[in-house]
């Protein structure tokens, strides 16, 4: 067997020169030190993303995408598809815990302030893909065609109609026209598994060839030590082990999410019909949807709505350009309000979501 696996191995080597990319990868070494268990969550997040490809490219073999054929095509996908309802369950699950595991990763990059130069273009592909997969998650959310899914949908897009001058375009845009109707499900599918994938799978090249280049940042204290005192792990195959070892524990997780919490798929959407009581958006869009609801009708001479929804925006976009504005931190210095905003970041989302959740 030894001797197959080598000859087999002779052989793509000579032709893809594998020899030289071993070589290369076992010059990549990966910091350790205290926190060191934040690094894997940027390959957990690549993890999930592979199972919703997977997945996903299952579940299109039988969904139909159509007012007509949606619902009915996700009942036939969960009661005569031989083990179609896990599929469905285990697509969920790993889109939600693809943007948990996502959010966790970005806020490691943050507070270790690895988005330092010269990992400027690092954060900014990062932060794209997590804002594909909250696209993702709200363009996948109408294609099971269900009541929750109908009206979170309008909902949704009623508040992206609200922003100043682009809104109502970008509304239009996403439904296909002024109401969501069977236009809006033709719409969102498409982005579904055609632009928001294409778009995401270029960043991701682009986000993995950066880090190949780079390499795994250093937390700060490590510029001030010599090489020799520095503590390291070989990328491969150590640190490639650990990871592949995580995957395989979150593979676990997600069965038994997928197994004892199946997804469901209640009613089929109605558009003439009354909003079910309580809709709420998925969770991480819960604390944005809680927050506008607390903002008054009116704010001096703006609608309380817009205006949080502008805030919102102001919020992400220097958000996604902190590695330009945090100077300090650029400098290699310690810069105490970066670490504050970030915390009181995680308190408003998790405060929010929470009572988004219980209301």
């Amino acid at each position: 067997m030894k001797k197959i696996v080598k000859s087999f191995y002779d052989y793509l080597d000579e032709r893809l020169h594998l020899e030289d990319l071993v070589h290369f990868m076992g010059k990549k070494y990966v910091p350790v030190h205290a926190h060191s268990i934040w690094y894997y969550f940027g390959g957990v997040s690549l993890f999930f993303f592979i199972v919703q490809v997977t997945t996903g490219i299952l579940l299109l073999f039988y969904y139909k995408a159509g007012p007509d054929l949606a619902f009915e095509s996700i009942q036939y996908i969960m009661s005569k598809v031989q083990f179609g309802w896990l599929i469905r369950s285990i697509h969920g699950w790993a889109a939600n815990l693809f943007i948990l595991s996502a959010v966790i990763h970005m806020f490691s990059v943050y507070f270790e302030k690895a988005y330092r130069k010269p990992r400027e273009l690092t954060w900014i592909s990062g932060m794209l893909m997590l804002f594909l997969g909250m696209g993702f998650g709200f363009s996948g959310y109408l294609l099971p065609w269900n009541e929750l899914s109908f009206f979170a949908t309008k909902v949704g897009s009623d508040i992206a109609g609200a922003v100043p001058i682009v809104g109502e375009s970008m509304k239009i845009l996403m439904r296909g026209g002024p109401d969501v109707t069977g236009a809006t499900l033709s719409r969102l599918f498409g982005f579904h598994v055609a632009l928001f994938p294409g778009i995401f799978t270029v960043v991701l090249g682009i986000h993995l060839l950066l880090i190949q280049r780079q390499g795994i940042s250093e937390p700060m204290h490590f510029e001030h030590l010599e090489q020799k005192e520095k503590k390291t792990m070989p990328f491969f195959p150590n640190f490639l082990l650990r990871d592949l070892l995580l995957w395989l524990v979150m593979l676990n997780l997600l069965a038994i999410l997928a197994v004892f919490f199946p997804a469901e798929l209640g009613h089929k959407a109605d558009a003439f019909g009354s909003a079910p009581a309580g809709i709420k958006p998925e969770w991480y869009f819960l604390f944005m949807f809680q927050s506008l609801k607390y903002l008054p009708a009116h704010i001096i001479f703006i609608e309380g709505e817009v205006l949080g929804i502008l805030l919102f925006g102001a919020a992400f976009a220097l958000w996604l350009i902190v590695p330009f504005w945090d100077r300090k931190s650029a400098r290699g210095e310690k810069n105490r309000l970066i670490t504050y905003l970030g915390i009181f970041a995680i308190m408003f989302i998790i405060v929010l979501t929470i009572l988004g959740w219980v209301a």
